[in-house]
């Protein structure tokens, strides 16, 4: 299975599943994902339904040029396919070892966002004389641990900022992903506003 299956996969069972999505609305930070006029709440606080949005395939090599140059190392294929398929907000899953909160690009500021966090996290790899990774999960909120893939096997990691990873997750990206369960979307972090009292 391919991560653009994969992912595909999970992100219609996560519509099935919770198919009223909404973020806080930020006239500054607008997404194609973005559906309708923006709604306001009896907390005042505006939100935006949306939805996620397939990208062009096109863009897909384009994302991770210029972190490629910088770095001078390729991006391992399964990190621009995740990256790649969609406009989205994060996702929230079950996997087998715990709560996991998907990365995904909301716009093309999101991009720009992730490759400079990217590069300062390749720098902390560096200083750790630990083994390149791209990130693109979190773990519990009240946890610094995170996910990423490993840049030459392709291997999902376990790990903690400015450290070597702590332990293998999984073989690759695809095979990760196909063990998730949707979660509900309001235990995001960025969401809280948004949670009913």
């Amino acid at each position: 299975m391919s991560v653009e299956q994969a992912l595909g996969d999970f992100v219609s069972h996560y519509l099935k599943t919770y198919p009223r999505l909404e973020e806080a609305y930020d006239r500054q930070w607008r997404s194609a994902c973005e559906i309708g006029d923006p709604i306001s709440g009896e907390d005042g606080i505006e939100r935006i339904l949306w939805q996620p949005v397939k990208r062009h395939p096109d863009t897909i090599g384009e994302d991770f040029s210029g972190l490629e140059d910088a770095l001078e190392v390729a991006i391992h294929p399964d990190i621009k396919a995740y990256y790649g398929a969609y406009f989205c907000g994060g996702l929230e899953a079950d996997a087998p070892a715990g709560h996991v909160s998907l990365i995904l690009l909301w716009n093309n500021e999101d991009l720009v966002r992730l490759i400079e966090n990217l590069i300062g996290h390749a720098l902390a790899k560096q200083r750790a004389k630990s083994p390149f990774s791209v990130f693109f999960a979190c773990t519990e909120p009240e946890s610094d641990l995170f996910l990423s893939v490993d840049n030459t096997s392709g291997a999902v990691m376990l790990e903690r900022p400015g450290h070597k990873p702590l332990r293998q997750v999984a073989d690759n990206l695809a095979e990760f992903l196909d063990t998730l369960v949707p979660a509900a979307p309001e235990v995001h972090p960025e969401r809280a506003l948004l949670r009913s009292p």
